[in-house]
């Protein structure tokens, strides 16, 4: 069975590989608006890999010991193995971690220069409070003050 090509559908799929991200995770300095949705979805996809406790645990476990093997992860986080496991593919696949495989296990390390692009976006925000505007009181209305 194959699928009909109409061109809505032909549009969506069109769209979606303009917005793809490069798998080195930095924006293309192409085109300005695609560079700045691409940045905007790097950061997106960054900060959803980290939206969970165990994999921040497992990032600081990284960070902490520079490498570790997957089975020492497991005891480091106290979590079941397959549990851990995908946590460790959420990672991977957002490219925070590398694995190495050392026949028979598998040994992780932390992605650095993947994590630029949010450290730079969390950066701009601590060096750029908001300015907050105060506002007045307001006068009640029909008290002739």
């Amino acid at each position: 069975m194959t699928a009909l090509k109409t061109p809505v559908a032909a549009g969506i799929r069109k769209n979606r590989k303009a917005r793809e991200v490069p798998p080195s995770g930095a924006p293309s300095l192409s085109n300005p608006v695609r560079s700045a949705e691409a940045g905007l979805e790097t950061i997106s996809r960054l900060a959803k890999a980290l939206a969970h406790p165990a994999r921040v645990e497992i990032v600081r476990l990284l960070h902490e010991k520079q490498t570790c093997i997957g089975c020492d992860i497991v005891d480091g986080i106290g979590l079941a193995q397959s549990t851990t496991s995908e946590h460790l593919r959420i990672l991977k696949a957002a490219g925070v971690i590398v694995g190495e495989i050392e026949r028979p296990r598998v040994c992780y390390s932390l992605n650095p220069a993947a994590l630029a692009p949010l450290r730079c976006f969390l950066d701009m925000i601590g060096a750029n409070p908001p300015v907050v505007a105060r506002r007045g009181r307001r006068k009640k209305r029909g008290t002739g003050a």
